[in-house]
């Protein structure tokens, strides 16, 4: 069964549309007026093999933080839709994942309880029109609506670039391990029978 969704949504400040696979190769299509997040979220598509477009038009003129903050909640979004019943998944995945001088952690449950632990200390820099600080609330929003925990652990690094990468990378890592199939459990796994 296909594990594809595509979420349509628009408020006041942006207008996003969302479309994404969660078996796919990794291939994307990210167009959301802020070159250093579209890059972000190549990576996260990439290293997730999680086909991924994205077409935001947001309120650019005042800043890059509805925009960056929308496009999570929606992928959350579609991550929650296109997982269904999340029956045979693993639920679970986490990686460590070095850049140059930077290592970082993520783990996640889809659980069906939403949690963001973020250990990512960031200087107040702007990495193209992309504040450090946005991180934080692109994983917020995203952990939110897919309904998960997902903890973000940086261990040592000094380049703000390095950090983010590092970060988005583990991220693609660790949900490529938690939507696989467990070949060994069918149903939901959980003792509760859903999640």
């Amino acid at each position: 069964m296909a594990r594809v969704s595509e979420i349509q949504r628009s408020t006041a400040e942006t207008s996003i549309r969302l479309w994404l696979d969660l078996d796919g190769t990794g291939a994307s299509e990210i167009h959301t007026g802020v070159g250093f997040f579209d890059h972000m979220l190549t990576l996260l598509a990439k290293h997730g093999c999680i086909d991924l477009k994205v077409k935001a038009e947001g309120d650019l003129h005042v800043d890059a933080h509805h925009t960056v903050e929308d496009v999570g909640i929606c992928l959350g979004q579609a991550l929650k839709a296109a997982l269904g019943d999340k029956m045979g998944i693993r639920r679970y995945g986490h990686a460590l994942v070095p850049m140059d001088e930077t290592l970082a952690t993520v783990a996640v449950d889809l659980s069906g309880r939403p949690a963001l632990v973020w250990k990512v200390e960031l200087p107040p820099v702007v990495l193209g029109a992309f504040p450090a600080e946005l991180g934080e609330e692109f994983y917020r929003g995203f952990s939110n609506a897919a309904a998960m925990n997902l903890h973000a652990l940086v261990h040592h690094g000094s380049n703000t670039h390095h950090i983010l990468e590092a970060v988005f990378k583990a991220t693609g890592r660790a949900l490529r391990m938690a939507v696989e199939a467990d070949p060994r459990s069918t149903g939901v796994p959980s003792t509760k029978g859903v999640l």
